[in-house]
């Protein structure tokens, strides 16, 4: 028994856990026997390179985290890494670009797995006015930081409490899905920026409502926006699966009406 073998049987029991799965539920979805399953977790059987990949599958383990899964069971890890400026990566960052300029007038953005902005569309303009904190805004901007910091757009979202209970959530749901000891940090950090509660009516659920909007105070207006979240739908390389893109929708009327202004005064100043 070697501590890869046993590695790895910890880091499937560790997953599974995550997952909120028994071994039996697990081994029911990978169509394997529980005793089996109990031998890889424990380390008494050592998995083959399919069964990993099998496994971490049905338990729905992010790419990065899937390689280093087989790392600990002893093999070569399965899914490229490439950085954003690899030339091959070039088609995908295209697609991201079409997706971003295809929005407008409505803002977007791309984010990395750790919510560092990639790219953003013309549109974006709306959300960065009167950033207090320029640091906020020099690179890589940290998209989540930028939104709840005191200094960054907070003081202008009208439903803070709302919106700051939401990001967290997502966020959180992100570290039960990946783990990620830097967004666990991160998570730790947001929730010491203040909380908007304070002085805060309650947050009233709008009967008819299908999400919650953000509501973005914009000079004498108030903007709201609902958001999508698009991801590439069969990535085999872990930078290309860890990117997602934004696209925020007018919630209203006037919202729409204010962004095809801007949209038409930014093409009108060029």
């Amino acid at each position: 028994m070697t501590t890869a073998q046993t590695s790895a049987g910890s880091l499937i029991r560790e997953w599974r856990t995550r997952r909120r799965m028994s071994q039996l539920d697990l081994a029911m979805e990978a169509e394997i026997s529980q005793r089996h399953l109990s031998f890889v977790e424990s380390g008494r059987a050592a998995p083959s390179r399919e069964m990993v990949l099998h496994l971490a599958e049905q338990l729905e383990i992010p790419l990065r985290q899937r390689n280093q899964l087989l790392l600990a069971a002893g093999f070569a890890p399965s899914f490229s890494e490439r950085p954003l400026t690899d030339t091959t990566l070039a088609p995908a960052l295209a697609a991201v670009e079409s997706v971003l300029k295809g929005h407008e007038p409505f803002p977007a953005l791309a984010v990395d797995r750790y919510w560092n902005l990639i790219s953003a569309n013309a549109a974006i303009g709306p959300f960065l006015a009167d950033v207090a904190e320029p640091s906020l805004l020099q690179p890589p901007v940290n998209v989540l930081r930028l939104s709840l910091h005191p200094n960054g757009i907070a003081p202008r979202i009208v439903n803070l409490a709302e919106w700051r209970a939401h990001l967290l959530e997502r966020l959180k749901h992100q570290n039960d899905a990946a783990g990620d000891p830097v967004l666990v940090e991160l998570e730790r950090e947001l929730r010491t920026y203040p909380s908007g509660l304070k002085g805060a009516r309650p947050v009233r659920v709008e009967p008819n409502g299908i999400v919650h909007p953000l509501r973005l105070a914009h000079g004498d207006q108030v903007l709201s926006f609902i958001s999508t979240i698009t991801v590439f739908g069969t990535p085999l390389d872990v930078t290309l699966s860890e990117l997602a893109i934004e696209s925020f929708f007018p919630a209203d009327e006037q919202t729409r009406a204010v962004l095809v202004r801007l949209a038409k005064e930014r093409a009108e100043a060029n």
